[in-house]
């Protein structure tokens, strides 16, 4: 009998807990913040998404550095004076792009750039389409005297953080990359075509990633 009325017990414990409104019940889901995060498209307005309480501004978290990149690049958008002393940087890739890193860089433009800079690098992509698209300003014409007159390190800070309504693009291209856009926008203003490049250099290429993008 006693152990009868043991099983008794516990059953009735169990029977009664199970009664209780306190869910007890943990989901399958282990980190459910990020199996449910609100999904950010590429060119989303960030002042929306952060009106309902999103914190997102498209950079790297602070003190981060990307795998592969071995330098941060030092020069902080909030440091005052640095749009105009990032015109001291030089571009590290010298010569023209190869035919094979033309057409590499040539992709990564359109996909990143065209939509506003149009493919003709004349400030006329989709998103304004001769005033027609959503935006009422035109994106900059990278073949004008205004952009020829630019230095590639101002060029490459406001890729990096973005200038005017021209959001940052460095968490979607590497400083390499960055550098590469660059040199093809150079290459189009000049109408030069592919060829291969003019540094004996091997290592310069190389290097684009790290040392060439800090400021001493």
């Amino acid at each position: 009998m006693n152990k009868i009325s043991i099983i008794a017990v516990v059953i009735g414990a169990v029977a009664i807990s199970s009664c209780s409104d306190v869910k007890r019940t943990p989901g399958k889901i282990y980190m459910p913040d990020m199996a449910y995060s609100r999904a950010v498209e590429t060119y989303n307005d960030n002042r929306e998404l952060q009106a309902e309480g999103i914190n997102y501004n498209a950079m790297p978290v602070a003190g981060t550095v990307a795998r592969g990149e071995e330098v941060i690049y030092k020069m902080l958008k909030d440091t005052a004076g640095t749009y105009v002393t990032s015109s001291s940087m030089t571009n590290p890739l010298t010569g023209k792009l190869s035919e094979a890193d033309y057409t590499e860089t040539e992709r990564i433009y359109l996909i990143n750039c065209g939509i506003c800079h149009g493919a003709k690098l004349d400030g006329n992509g989709p998103l304004y389409n001769d005033g027609k698209g959503p935006y009422p300003l035109a994106p900059k014409n990278l073949v004008s005297d205004e952009l020829k007159k630019m230095a590639d390190g101002t060029m490459f800070h406001s890729i990096t953080y973005g200038k005017g309504m021209m959001g940052p693009y460095a968490s979607q291209l590497s400083p390499k990359q960055r550098w590469m856009v660059i040199q093809y926008i150079r290459m189009k203003q000049g109408g030069e075509t592919p060829g291969a490049a003019a540094a004996t250099d091997s290592t310069a290429t190389v290097k684009a990633d790290s040392t060439a993008t800090a400021m001493n």
